[in-house]
């Protein structure tokens, strides 16, 4: 059977079959007593042949093009004319034609369901927002309500109040700071101011200055290779958003961490990057919560993390660090033994150095 691919095969075919039964009638005639020369004959079949071909061709891409001018003006958003959809059909197959509008809607249904997916994060991250901003202004509000009712002249509760308000008043400049933080490094406002140095030196600061908040749990800081400066672990990476991010998994590893526990830090050498771990042995994080521990506002232990003061936010500004730095961050991590969490940074050759 003959397969009939493109507009110009299936005129031809039209004229060939309005040539033949020109030509049997032709015949016929002949045949019936009318004499006929055979020249003007083949002349009048081929130009039957001809005519009836590019009125076909004509007409079937006039139909073709009335057909798809509706589906063209949707693809394309926008009013196309019957010109456009000749020249763009003047090449090309039916099934060219059926692949590209195919891949088309294969297209507009992956971004559909990533909308839908965009507008059910939106709508989360919204009430996660006012939920957590909610328990803090509640709670100013009520203090400052008891006061202005009469607690303000009582000295067994003022002073209690007003501390209790300025707790829940530093909360809620935490979270809208990371929150500010996270849409910087989001819209890229903030440029990275990207330099050479030593990150064991950095690893050491930054666990220097949270060694008050780890003594209170009796938690040991250490940072391998911190005796030994400079270290041969140099970066290139902007120090100050890497510092918040050694304070951010730091501070968590103390928040989480057992009584007596330890926070390790080491590095190691990869080449053209540098490793950088950050380990605990705390309670360590279910497998079901793994896939989300960096999404925004989402805790393992949601009452716990409140009482510790956290915002939800800190790992999420970790990880949009790390990628902004075109490196990625993970964490294994097993409940009741501790959690590891693991980033690149790019490596300076001590040769650069010097």
């Amino acid at each position: 059977m003959v397969r009939i691919k493109t507009k110009e095969a299936t005129s031809a075919w039209i004229g060939l079959l309005a040539a033949v039964i020109v030509a049997v009638l032709i015949t016929a005639i002949h045949a019936h007593g009318y004499p006929m020369r055979w020249l003007p004959a083949v002349v009048i079949v081929l130009g039957t042949f001809a005519v009836v071909a590019f009125v076909a061709l004509f007409l079937i891409r006039k139909y073709v093009a009335y057909k798809l001018k509706p589906i063209y003006s949707i693809v394309l958003s926008r009013d196309v004319h019957t010109r456009e959809i000749f020249s763009e059909l003047q090449d090309k197959k039916v099934e060219n034609i059926g692949e590209e509008l195919t891949a088309w809607a294969d297209t507009n249904d992956k971004e559909i369901a990533r909308l839908k997916e965009a507008e059910q994060f939106r709508k989360q991250y919204l009430g996660n927002v006012a939920h957590e901003l909610k328990t803090p202004i509640f709670n100013v509000q009520g203090y400052i309500s008891t006061l202005l009712d009469g607690g303000l002249e009582d000295e067994l509760i003022n002073r209690k109040y007003l501390e209790r308000a300025e707790k829940s008043i530093d909360r809620l400049i935490n979270i809208v700071n990371d929150l500010d933080t996270i849409s910087k490094l989001e819209s890229s406002m903030n440029k990275l101011d990207m330099e050479k140095f030593d990150v064991v030196a950095l690893a050491k600061e930054i666990a220097e200055q949270a060694e008050i908040e780890a003594d209170k749990k009796g938690i040991k800081i250490t940072v391998k290779g911190a005796d030994n400066l400079p270290s041969p672990f140099w970066v290139l990476a902007d120090k100050h958003y890497i510092g918040q991010v050694f304070v951010n998994l730091i501070i968590n590893s103390i928040r989480y961490g057992k009584e007596g526990g330890q926070t390790r830090i080491h590095f190691r050498d990869l080449l053209d990057k540098i490793l950088v771990e950050v380990e605990d042995n705390g309670l360590g994080i279910g497998k079901e919560d793994l896939p989300r521990v960096f999404e925004r506002f989402y805790r393992t232990d949601k009452g716990r993390s409140r009482e510790q003061g956290g915002t939800g936010l800190g790992l999420a500004i970790v990880k949009h660090i790390i990628e902004a730095h075109g490196e990625r961050i993970t964490v294994r991590s097993e409940p009741g033994v501790g959690s590891t969490f693991s980033f690149t940074l790019k490596k300076v050759n001590l040769q650069d150095i010097k």
